[in-house]
């Protein structure tokens, strides 16, 4: 079996949100170690998994086509595209 970036991913977030739940199950008693697991698990998932997954997801795509361009402003607005002879 081969370990696929996204199978990565999936641990990291499985293993951030468990020490998420581990932390608020730790109760008063361990305050201060509760709060280390929440804020490792949180740390995980915001820090670690969540550009993990944007850089595999966007790999394929093209940034021109998410720009905000005039020609694309056109696109959204159903006009037909500035050309020489319209201007």
């Amino acid at each position: 079996m081969q370990i696929r970036f996204k199978h990565i991913i999936l641990l990291i977030v499985l293993v951030s949100l468990g020490a998420i739940f581990y932390g608020f199950s730790l109760g008063e008693e361990h305050a201060q170690m509760a709060n280390k697991y929440i804020g490792f698990g949180t740390v995980g998932l915001f820090l670690i998994a969540m550009p993990l997954f944007l850089i595999k997801e966007s790999k394929t795509r093209k940034v021109k086509d998410y720009m905000l361009t005039e020609e694309n402003i056109r696109k959204m607005q159903g006009k037909s595209p500035k050309t020489p002879e319209n201007q």
